[in-house]
Order: structure tokens, then C-alpha cells, then sequence
């Protein structure tokens, strides 16, 4: 739901969402696993984390909960979503929730995300788009590659992006959620990512790598025994009237658990003008 500073021109419908994202997040202001389980850290930390995406792949499916916070000047919002998540055909769906207003009343509408690969959709849109039409926005054509725009980093992408790991260390053994997990530090290159993910993500990345003024993402993250990621953080800075922190957490759990995403017709994609709120 944010926009920032891009290196290359976006599509007037790109645009048009991008918009109308940030005037939803300034108005909600103000208003595989290493060597056992024995604690010993493993031999490659880099390696074990950049297969993390390949181990969600072969498990086929998960539930997630994400949570967005930006932050710009002393002012802090967090979006939070729910969903679940099919890995191996790089799909998933997401309730997104935007924060209430100061006084506690919540404003908009909860946003059904549909996301598939070169596509983010979006039902309970606002920014005039009918309650009954969903908006379909090619993530391929987003400065971000909708790393930050939907309010949820998509958690196919949260995890291809740790392909392109770098200056991994072993922090030590944890909990995440109940399940031991081993965490780990470092930074990820975009870039690399791209030239690494799975051809479903590449166009997103790639996207990505050309808007933000840095290739280089900081994240912290949590992967159980069988090299399952089943936390990250990412944390995102841009510029949009001035320097905006984003940080990023997405949270699995429930691996195995079906997931079903249905496109939306034709019909039902809204093709008119997307205000600018």
C-alpha cells in the first residue's frame, strides 16, 4: 500500500494503485537445514538459508500471517494479513487489515490479495473502485515488484528474495510459534535474488532490483530442522516525501494445510480509473 522513489518510469495503472496505496498509509498515520538439531551452527549459514524456498516448495503448502510496519518521522502503522499460501504453484490469498484510525474506529473495509505469479488482485480496493470489482495490477510493471505495495510482502517472493543471501551469520537456537527454529542474520541482494528465483518470481524481482535505490535488504530468519523458513523479517527503506522504514515479517505455520485460490472473471476486474484519495 506504500510507493517510493523508482529508477525507471511505471504504467499509468501502476501508477494509479501506487497512489492511491500511499494515501491509505499517510492517512492511517495520521489518523535445507544444516547438520542436525545439536546446536552446533552449520558449516554454510548462506547456503542453508538460500535453500529455504526450495524446502517450502517440497512441502507443498502453508498457512501465514504477515505484518507490515512503516515508520516516517515518529510515526508508526502497522498492516497486518492472514492467509494461506501454495508454494509450489507460487499462489496464495491474503485478508489484509488496515489499522484503525487515532480514535480506534477502523476506516476501510478488510482487502481480500490474490497473489499469483506476475499478478497481485485486489477486492475491497477503495480509491473508487466498486466493492463488488477487484483491481488486477501486474506486480512484473512495480517499482517494487510488490515486495511493499499490497500491504504484505507476498510470501512466495518473501522467500525467493533469500536466494540472494549474503554475510549470513548463525545467531543461535529459538522458538518461533512453539517449534524450535534456527535464526539467522544477514543481508540479501535483489539482484541476485532475480537472477536466481524460480522464472514464476524473476519478473517481479527483476522489477524490484531497477526501483529501489538499493539492492541491498537486511533480514532476520527462522528456519526448523527440516529447512522450512517459518519466519523472516525484511526491512525495507525507500524514499516517498521523505525516507520511509518498512519492516516486513511474514510467519508460516500449518505446512501441508490445502490451499485453493480462485481467479476472479473477467467481468469482475475493474477497468475504470483508480482515484488518487
Amino acid at each position: 500500500m506504500v510507493d517510493h522513489q523508482h529508477r525507471r518510469r511505471r504504467g499509468r495503472a501502476g501508477e494509479a494503485v501506487l497512489a492511491a496505496g500511499v494515501t491509505l498509509a499517510v492517512t492511517a498515520m495520521s489518523g535445507c537445514a544444516g547438520d542436525g538439531n545439536d546446536g552446533r551452527p552449520p558449516a554454510d549459514p548462506a547456503a542453508v538459508v538460500r535453500g529455504a524456498a526450495d524446502a517450502l516448495v517440497r512441502t507443498g503448502s502453508a498457512r501465514a500471517r504477515t505484518a507490515m510496519e512503516m515508520a516516517t518521522g515518529g510515526t508508526r502503522v502497522t498492516i497486518r494479513g492472514e492467509g494461506g499460501v501454495d508454494f509450489k504453484n507460487r499462489m496464495g490469498q491474503l485478508l489484509v487489515m488496515l489499522p484503525a484510525d487515532v480514535k480506534g474506529k477502523a476506516e476501510h473495509r478488510p482487502i481480500t490479495e490474490l497473489l499469483v505469479p506476475g499478478a497481485l488482485y485486489m477486492k475491497n480496493r477503495g480509491a473508487g473502485v466498486p466493492d463488488d470489482k477487484w483491481v488486477r495490477v501486474d506486480t512484473t510493471a512495480l517499482g517494487d515488484g510488490n515486495l511493499v505495495t499490497g500491504g504484505a510482502t507476498d510470501p512466495v517472493v518473501a522467500a525467493e528474495l533469500l536466494r540472494g543471501a549474503q554475510g549470513v551469520t548463525y545467531v543461535g537456537e529459538t522458538e518461533v510459534a512453539g517449534t524450535r527454529v534456527r535464526h539467522y542474520r544477514g543481508t540479501t541482494d535483489i539482484g541476485r535474488a532475480a537472477g536466481m528465483a524460480s522464472p514464476e518470481v524473476r519478473g517481479a524481482l527483476e522489477a524490484a532490483a531497477k526501483g529501489f535505490s538499493t539492492d541491498t535488504v537486511p533480514f532476520d530468519a527462522y528456519l526448523d530442522e527440516e529447512g522450512r523458513l517459518r519466519k523472516v523479517r525484511h526491512r525495507f527503506t525507500y524514499v516517498n516525501n521523505g525516507v520511509i522504514d518498512v519492516s516486513s515479517t511474514t510467519l508460516l505455520y500449518g505446512f501441508g494445510t490445502p490451499v485453493t485460490v480462485v481467479l476472479p472473471a473477467n467481468g469482475d476486474i475493474y477497468a475504470g480509473k483508480i482515484a488518487d484519495q
